[in-house]
């Protein structure tokens, strides 16, 4: 078997086994994970060297489908891999209770897959393949309790919104695909001309509606409503990273326009969103902003021309934010939610619950010596060293200072107040799976300077001191704000507007959300207009077809009465030939024959006797001619 098929096939396998045995789920779903992660370790020490391990499957005519093993992409597969692991072992305590986990564990485990798929294609049509399956997982994950309105509300905005953006995958895929008449990503990210912008731009949309960047940010914040380990998964490894890798991984094709539009809204977005997070009041919608918030700053990065440094980011953030949802949902347990009213003083409660949501809260802040501060920095130093640095710096700035404020203001409130809880089931899975996370979250960072010579990607000139001060000095402020600072004081009046969402004359809710499901309504009734017209012409020819049976029954009921008629006719004309005709002529013939027997008795061959029959006769004739005579006169 060819090497990069391992990190695919395992949680391929589990999650079929499980929809066909229905039972067993959390075992064979963290079978097929652990594999996976071992295919993925095994895969990158193939190509560690920088020797690509390419597979070709069938295709479409003259494009063949492709997987590909680069250092790249094998260390994408081992991060993927690495964080639905440890998700999975924290969700068999997080599920322990719950209904439907077949399906639960089984959409997870296709989800991975997925996902090595995504990161492993060689060719753009099995990148759309895998990038639209990814999008059906998060849909069923999302709306897991789809008896809960909210929950199939946040499902179906989570579709709406990234598949609207999808569209700008679909026309970049057909326009590189002209150009260059392939469909293989490395050799379609090497043409240079004019449409490399289009393609750029369109890729860019797609990125924007996965990775939730302003003004697509909403739906990722309405997506809390499904299970825990369904948010660590997607906002740390999977959907939400895969617009930052389809951007990372195009950055060749970037042109300066394309790298300008990509850097403005990832500057926006990582603003936008840091205020969203610091002024929220549940603590998962809370991070759920600041995921938005860290992917606008990978492309800060991408926009600055380093897309080594929004890998570098991408790579700490899987592990801090998966961490920090995977405790977020311990808490949710001990206090049956997670509005900050809800979880004041829990982390008291759940100590290594809270110390493991307080390193990553720090590694995300961009505290040395953890992974967030060698990201962070590796991020302002490339804005710094960028053409845009003029801008690039002030946003990545804002937003490092913003991620320590609204980390420090979730620390201070997890910590302070009761500590009073209710016990957890399934605590031990669940802090296996925080702490396996946790751990990468503090140290990655000192992997990154051989990632960076493995990876042999363009890194930041110059700055790197400057920018180790900047970032610092950025999040310790924040930390400090964030701590002190009451929120409202923090944001003064523009906090109900942060509240709200940032919202601007009703968002795309109003201009795109409400007008979609209006014209989807609109399509459904017109639906039912079309099915109560179809089920009206087909009661129709139902009363048409009732009233020919009928008529067929009537005919055939006079068919069969002009039948007996004639049988009836047919018997009588039977008896009466048999018993009158028949019987005339048989009486006839017995006549004929007795007048002959008798006829023979006078022929008995005696002289005298014909002698006197024929004087007999001749008297008798005789007699009648004088008879006939006389009646003539």
């Amino acid at each position: 078997m060819n090497a990069v098929l391992l990190p695919i096939l395992p949680p391929l396998i589990a999650a079929l086994a499980v929809l066909v045995l229905r039972r067993g789920g959390a075992a064979l779903v963290l079978a097929g994970a652990t594999l996976s992660l071992a295919g993925s370790l095994w895969l990158l020490t193939g190509v560690v060297d920088g020797q690509a391990e390419t597979l070709l499957l069938p295709g479409l005519p003259d494009m063949p489908l492709r997987l590909v093993a680069g250092p790249m992409t094998a260390l994408l597969s081992a991060a993927v891999a690495t964080v639905a692991t440890f998700v999975l072992i924290y969700a068999v305590g997080y599920m322990k209770r719950e209904t439907g986990q077949a399906r639960f564990y089984a959409m997870m485990s296709l989800f991975l897959a997925a996902m090595q798929a995504l990161v492993l294609a060689g060719d753009w049509v099995l990148l759309l393949a895998a990038w639209e399956l990814i999008g059906l997982c998060s849909y069923l994950l999302i709306g897991f309790w789809f008896q809960r309105p909210e929950a199939a509300n946040a499902a179906s905005r989570a579709f709406l919104y990234t598949r609207s953006a999808d569209l700008g995958l679909y026309v970049a895929i057909f326009i590189l695909i002209g150009s260059v008449g392939t469909s293989e990503i490395a050799v379609s990210l090497e043409t240079g001309d004019s449409a490399s912008t289009a393609a750029g731009l369109l890729l860019l949309l797609a990125a924007m509606g996965k990775s939730a960047q302003v003004p697509l940010q909403d739906w990722l914040m309405r997506a809390m409503a499904g299970p825990t380990p369904v948010s660590a998964l997607l906002h740390s490894a999977t959907l939400v990273a895969a617009g930052a890798i389809l951007l990372i991984r195009s950055a060749p094709l970037l042109t300066p326009e394309a790298l300008l539009a990509v850097g403005l809204v990832g500057g926006v977005t990582t603003v936008a969103a840091g205020v969203i997070a610091l002024a929220e009041r549940d603590l998962k919608r809370m991070l759920a902003a600041s995921t938005a918030s860290q992917y606008g700053l990978m492309l800060i990065a991408v926009g600055a021309g380093v897309p080594m440094a929004a890998l570098l980011h991408l790579l700490a953030h899987a592990a801090i934010k998966s961490t920090l949802f995977l405790a977020a949902g311990d808490f949710q347990h001990a206090r049956e939610g997670t509005g900050f009213d809800q979880l004041k003083g829990v982390g008291r409660a759940r100590p290594w619950a809270f110390a493991g949501f307080a390193l990553a809260a720090l590694a995300l802040a961009g505290i040395p010596p953890l992974s967030g501060f060698f990201s962070k920095d590796a991020v302002i130093a490339a804005a710094l060293s960028g053409q845009g640095a003029a801008w690039l710096v002030p946003f990545a700035l804002a937003g490092t200072l913003l991620t320590g404020a609204y980390m420090a203001r979730a620390l201070r409130l997890l910590w302070q107040g009761s500590g009073e809880t209710r016990a957890v089931a399934g605590t031990g899975w669940m802090r296996a799976g925080i702490w396996g996370l946790a751990i990468p979250a503090a140290v990655l960072g000192l992997a990154f300077g051989p990632l960076e010579t493995m990876l042999d990607l363009p890194a930041p000139e110059t700055a790197g001191v400057v920018a180790i001060v900047l970032g610092l000095v950025a999040a310790l402020a924040g930390l400090a704000l964030g701590w002190l600072v009451p929120v409202q004081r923090l944001l003064g009046p523009a906090h109900p507007w942060a509240e709200s969402g940032l919202v601007v004359a009703g968002g795309l809710t109003a201009w795109v959300g409400r007008p979609a499901m209006a014209v989807a309504r609109g399509c459904d009734r017109l639906e039912d207009h079309f099915y109560a017209a179809a089920l009206g012409v087909g009661h129709a020819a139902l009363t048409i077809a009732r009233g020919g049976q009928r008529l067929e029954q009537r005919l055939y009921l006079a068919v069969l009465g002009v039948g007996r008629a004639n049988l009836v006719v047919g018997r009588w004309v039977r008896g009466g030939d048999e018993r009158g005709i028949d019987g005339l002529i048989f009486a006839l013939v017995a006549g004929v024959r007795a007048l002959g027997g008798r006829a023979r008795t006078l022929q008995s061959g005696m002289i005298h006797h014909s002698l006197a029959i024929s004087a007999v006769a001749t008297a008798a004739l005789f007699v009648v001619t004088l008879f006939s005579a006389s009646l003539s006169f």
